[in-house]
């Protein structure tokens, strides 16, 4: 029998997944962090990233976070995000508009911009990239 640990993913708008995982990977701040059942309790932050939720029959979910906290208990992980959605959601053609109007902005010298947020938004729209890439990586699309 595997061992599982129950997983809440939140945004500010709802809940976008409860359930048992056999192992939750999560965009920690200092790096990509694995957490199993009995983990040692941990919290910190997270930047914008993919979540990835293993069952116990080795399937992957995969989510996307904006960033937040994630908080790690030896029976629960709950990870809470401004933006979290299931990475099959993601809408590519608007990531890579978005993507486009940062880049656009950093360049426009003509431009007031808050330098801050467009690098954030660079930063989110990298992260929902690659996420989508992965997840084309493990369904073989």
């Amino acid at each position: 029998m595997v061992a599982i640990i129950h997983v809440d993913i939140v945004s500010a708008e709802h809940a976008i997944f409860s359930g048992e995982a056999a192992m939750v990977f999560a965009p920690a701040e200092m790096g990509e962090v694995g957490i199993a059942p009995g983990h040692a309790p941990l919290v910190t932050r997270m930047g914008p990233g993919e979540v990835r939720v293993k069952d116990a029959d080795g399937q992957e979910s995969a989510f996307y976070v904006s960033g937040g906290m994630l908080e790690v208990q030896p029976k629960i992980v709950t990870i809470l995000s401004d933006t979290a959605q299931r990475a099959e959601d993601l809408d590519e053609a608007a990531i890579l508009k978005a993507k486009e109007e940062a880049e656009n902005a950093f360049h426009d010298k003509d431009a007031q911009i808050d330098f801050a947020k467009a690098r954030a938004q660079l930063a989110e729209t990298a992260a929902q990239l690659q996420t989508i890439q992965r997840l084309r990586k493990r369904s073989g699309r």
